[in-house]
């Protein structure tokens, strides 16, 4: 179990530390398909962050202290089911740059770890914005290359690994298994469910909690060298450490 004192919502206030990094989950609240529960994003960012935080225990500010996760996201393309609940770009926005005011009062460097896609636009606005006010803030995404787009083999079995009792594989179907660039004009002008009427984007079938073991272990390793680099694009995205032969392996978001 992790220290208590890296829990930020159970910490005392005498026990924080000056100047701590802090970490802050974001994820979703949106249909994952038939088999896999409504806070999926929002599971998979947290234990990507819990997991960090571990790790980078020896980094200049000291253990990392992991925030509340943020569970409500920009989720407008999973609308037309039901049990998604999006609270938009311009609220998510405001929710993100406030609660970095806020944290920047106290706390050093602050990241975000996300969980859901639909976020990505969200963040690069507000994170540049943040920046721009000089907040020392990035945001760094849950990823492994190869990845499927939503509910499919990989975000399976990464429950699968994290949360067994709440994937119901006796309904797992197969969904639309076009990458997501070509799935993405139909996306964005008529929602998942005109895609997808099962919400499923990808296929689970084969999915197994070894195999999310592996991904999410691949997740937290990519997220503990961005953050312990401490790198950022223009638009506050962490990038991954450059290896010797001069390239940085990308990542596909978990969505």
């Amino acid at each position: 179990m992790r220290p208590a004192t890296r829990d930020l919502a159970r910490t005392v206030w005498t026990a924080v530390p000056p100047g701590p990094l802090v970490l802050v989950p974001i994820g979703s609240t949106e249909q994952h398909g038939p088999h896999l529960p409504l806070d999926t994003d929002s599971v998979i960012a947290r234990a990507v962050a819990e997991r960090a935080a571990d790790a980078l225990s020896a980094v200049p500010e000291g253990p990392p202290l992991v925030a509340p996760t943020m569970v409500y996201g920009a989720s407008g393309e999973h609308a037309g089911f039901p049990g998604t609940v999006s609270i938009g770009h311009e609220a998510l926005c405001s929710v993100i740059v406030e609660s970095v005011r806020s944290l920047s009062l106290w706390a050093g460097r602050v990241v975000f770890v996300n969980g859901h896609g639909g976020n990505t636009v969200t963040l690069d606005t507000a994170v540049a914005r943040l920046r721009a006010e000089g907040h020392d803030v990035a945001w760094t995404g849950c990823g492994v290359p190869g990845g499927d787009a939503h509910a499919g083999r990989t975000e399976t079995s990464v429950m699968l690994h994290l949360a067994p009792r709440d994937v119901r594989m006796d309904a797992a179907v197969a969904g639309d298994t076009r990458p997501v660039s070509a799935l993405m004009p139909d996306l964005v002008a008529h929602g998942v469910r005109a895609v997808s009427p099962t919400g499923v984007l990808g296929d689970p079938t084969g999915a197994s909690a070894e195999e999310g073991r592996r991904a999410m272990e691949l997740m937290v390793s990519l997220a503990v060298g961005r953050i312990a680099a401490g790198v950022a694009d223009s638009r506050g995205r962490l990038v991954d450490p450059v290896d010797e032969g001069g390239d940085q392996p990308e990542g596909k978001g978990v969505r």
